[in-house]
């Protein structure tokens, strides 16, 4: 069993080594999307909703578009047998149904609030009864492995294993308790109020580009990720959920309540770098799941 310990991520293709978040940050493509961000800020008005949950349609849909593409035939394959169900389905058309389907039982499955002081996952303190996105993911991992689980089990196992795996790359599931991993924490944003949370899920997304397909382009487009891969799969969503936390602690993450151009020129190539990650660890997961 590999442990499941802090690593550095490569990408390759841009020639960095050693990858985090800040990093990425003197690449070109961290120009282009400062730019980008930007020019769109002010014009994307009532995009922002006032009562976020995760990521967004379009942010979910492009992390599962561009995973798909790094299956394995015979993942592929087998994603197809599951999905064949519910006819119509796709692993992007179902990557927003835990969002659909929250009951209170599983309302806690979508986040992880960490200490303020520090972003070293425990466990017992961190998820006592089991219910946060890093253990609600590894145990829907586990069922979607399952030789023993129906396939209509390993099907719902899928639909929250592509959600939750995306899910955990927004830094705010991955924040602090005392303002409700950014919900409570008001700001003006795109000509109304929201908060920070909903800013992070849709909001700056909808800034980088609204439309799921194009979206999946640009962080294609990108320098590719290699993710580390564990014998625990669950161990990458501990890696993915300390990564989001150290995010959130960066000094200019919480905005002043009036959300400045230059704020979205900064959260929108870590919000790319994180989809990205977000789709290359899907795709890891699924490759090796799915391999009956």
């Amino acid at each position: 069993m590999i442990p499941a310990r802090r690593v550095s991520l490569l990408l390759y293709n841009g020639g960095l080594t050693n990858a985090d978040e800040s990093s990425f940050m003197t690449t070109p493509h961290f120009s282009t999307l400062q730019r980008l961000a930007r020019s769109l800020l002010f014009v994307c008005t009532g995009l922002l909703t006032l009562n976020a949950y995760a990521w967004g349609h379009a942010a979910h849909h492009a992390v599962a578009l561009v995973a798909e593409q790094s299956l394995t035939p015979v993942a592929r394959k087998n994603l197809r047998r599951l999905l064949l169900q519910e006819p119509g389905a796709t692993l992007a058309s179902v990557s927003s149904w835990a969002d659909k389907q929250r009951l209170p039982g599983t309302a806690k499955w979508h986040y992880l609030n960490f200490p303020e002081n520090q972003c070293q996952y425990q466990a017992a303190r961190d998820c006592p009864d089991g219910a946060c996105v890093v253990e609600a993911a590894r145990q829907q991992i586990a069922i979607l492995r399952s030789m023993s689980a129906s396939d209509m089990q390993r099907l719902q196992a899928l639909k929250y294993v592509v959600h939750l795996v995306a899910d955990v790359h927004q830094p705010l599931h991955a924040g602090f308790a005392h303002d409700r991993g950014g919900n409570a924490y008001q700001v003006q944003a795109f000509g109304r109020g929201t908060n920070l949370h909903a800013l992070w899920d849709t909001g700056l997304v909808q800034a980088i580009e609204p439309d799921a397909q194009k979206l999946a382009s640009l962080l294609t487009a990108m320098p590719r990720v290699a993710p580390w891969v564990f014998a625990d799969l669950g161990g990458s969503m501990i890696v993915a959920a300390e990564e989001s936390c150290r995010i959130v602690r960066l000094p200019w993450f919480y905005p002043s309540r009036q959300v400045s151009s230059d704020y979205a020129g900064q959260s929108s190539p870590i919000i790319s770098m994180r989809l990205r990650l977000a789709s290359a660890r899907l795709a890891v997961i699924l490759n090796e799941a799915l391999q009956h």
